[in-house]
């Protein structure tokens, strides 16, 4: 038996969602950076290391797609779903850390937002995409 084509969602269905799975998965991001960056510049016990070496560890991955991100581009956030499960897990891990807990909370809360949000993002670009063509 063939396997029938499900019919795509009409243009009206899909607009508003992009729009707002966009617009949330920009504000986890934005989240993520701020949390990580201002936790590690003025909490955090970094034992004598470098901060801005630490920064750079944790920022680097993240602003490597900030310019896919800030143009809207469907790939960036599709590939940054990948990169983001590093800090859900760095976020899961710091959870456990007396003292860190509400540090990783928001790590965690900010990774599954993004991630839940670009995957709507990513399935409501292509299904507009080909119902465009």
């Amino acid at each position: 038996m063939s396997r029938a084509d499900k019919p795509l969602p009409p243009l009206h269905y899909l607009l508003p969602r992009i729009r707002l799975s966009r617009l949330l998965a920009a504000l986890a991001y934005a989240g993520l950076l701020l949390c990580l960056f201002i936790y590690n510049a003025f909490f955090a016990d970094l034992h004598g290391a470098n901060p801005v070496v630490i920064l750079g560890v944790l920022l680097v991955p993240l602003l490597i797609f900030l310019p896919g991100i800030a143009i809207g581009n469907v790939r960036a956030h599709a590939w940054l779903c990948f990169a983001i499960n590093l800090y859900f897990i760095y976020g899961v891990q710091s959870c456990f850390v007396p003292g860190k807990e509400a540090y990783g909370g928001i790590l965690v809360g900010t990774s599954v937002l993004y991630f839940i949000a670009a995957l709507g993002y990513v399935r409501w670009s292509f299904q507009a995409q080909r119902v465009r063509s």
